[in-house]
């Protein structure tokens, strides 16, 4: 076997990047130092006065945590592959003999910020950040949401009334260790798909019904540049057009007009936007046991062309960085699922400037 040289970690490092690595895009392209304030605050980490080994860096935790988010890993195969993966040792700024952050150390991270609900904070840093290098909010938003999957409880009956009105099962009260691990907030529904084509040419009379276990990620995205500019975490059987008027609608958009399904079109949206200076463009919805009308169904065409963006978001997440949620409780979901629009916009931003770069 060859000997080590001295620059063999440079050599190999040199052809990482000719090969294309995102990480080092990533340094290159986000700021994060920016974070540095809102991470500070969250993690409010000891100042070593006291003495003990000092803490992590603030930034580089958040980096790991992007790692985490961009490859769809678990605490421990984080732990493992900063170690093991050069170009996650040249993002976070480690050498070989660096001290790297253990699975522990990376889950208290994630629980502090969690606690300290700094998600928010961190989201709207970077959409500051955004903003300032001129994506601004145009051309209207698109709403749409998306079903993320979370570790699947088993409960009785009963258990399932008590969570669903709102309290804990009387047999849970008493069991600590069995209460952390049963989610409480996640909810069971009905993912509707369409039906495919059956061997003898056929199509089934009715889409096909999937019970699904989890959450709900809802977001508004611009519909210039594709950015997440607004977002939201509920269960997974909450509705959609409700969380309009929960603060998803972007007034700082350059345009009025809103994009959105069926599920969207209510008379209290439609309300909603009018009063709010917003012009809906929402899909119009089928009369009851009348054909569609001509007009409307061309114009709800018309609508999908610009509404299907917001497709390409959710397609993103679940295909390149396995969106899914690990934990308990919608506490540490939101935290998941920010984690994953503040990811989501940080590589559509990289797409843009090699865009614009090669213009």
């Amino acid at each position: 076997m060859k000997q080590s040289g001295f620059f063999d970690v440079e050599e190999r490092l040199a052809r990482l990047s000719g090969l294309g690595d995102q990480l080092e895009a990533f340094s290159r392209t986000v700021d994060f130092e920016a974070f540095r304030p809102d991470l500070d605050k969250a993690l409010a980490y000891s100042d070593g006065s006291k003495g003990g080994r000092p803490p992590f860096d603030p930034v580089l935790m958040f980096k790991i945590l992007v790692i985490q988010t961009l490859n769809n890993l678990s605490d421990e195969r984080t732990e493992y592959l900063i170690n093991d993966r050069l170009s996650f040792m040249r993002f976070l700024g480690l050498g070989l003999s660096d001290r790297v952050p253990d699975a522990k150390t990376v889950w208290l991270c994630q629980k502090r910020l969690t606690q300290a609900g700094a998600i928010d904070g961190l989201f709207k840093r970077f959409d500051a950040t955004l903003r300032n290098a001129g994506y601004l909010p145009m051309s209207g938003q698109i709403l749409d949401a998306t079903l993320v999957a979370a570790p699947k409880q088993r409960n009785t009956n009963a258990e399932k009334a008590d969570l669903r009105a709102g309290r804990i099962p009387e047999d849970w009260q008493d069991k600590p260790a069995k209460l952390s691990h049963k989610d409480r907030h996640a909810r069971w529904t009905l993912k509707f798909t369409k039906a495919k084509r059956q061997d003898d040419g056929t199509m089934p009379s009715s889409d096909l019904a999937i019970p699904f276990f989890g959450y709900k990620s809802h977001v508004s995205i611009d519909r210039k540049y594709r950015f997440i500019r607004k977002w939201k975490t509920t269960h997974a059987a909450a509705s959609d057009g409700a969380r309009l008027r929960e603060g998803l609608l972007d007034k700082t958009n350059t345009a009025s007009s809103v994009w959105a399904d069926t599920a969207y079109r209510s008379k209290a949206n439609e309300d909603f936007m009018e009063k709010q200076g917003f012009v809906s463009k929402v899909h119009r919805k089928k009369p009851h046991l009348k054909p569609m009308p001509r007009h409307i169904q061309k114009s709800n065409a018309g609508k999908s062309v610009i509404r299907s963006r917001v497709e390409h978001v959710f397609a993103d997440q679940k295909s390149q960085t396995g969106l899914v949620v690990r934990t308990v409780g919608i506490s540490r979901a939101t935290m998941r699922i920010g984690l994953a629009n503040i990811v989501y916009n940080m590589r559509r931003l990289l797409f843009l400037e090699r865009l614009n770069a090669s213009a």
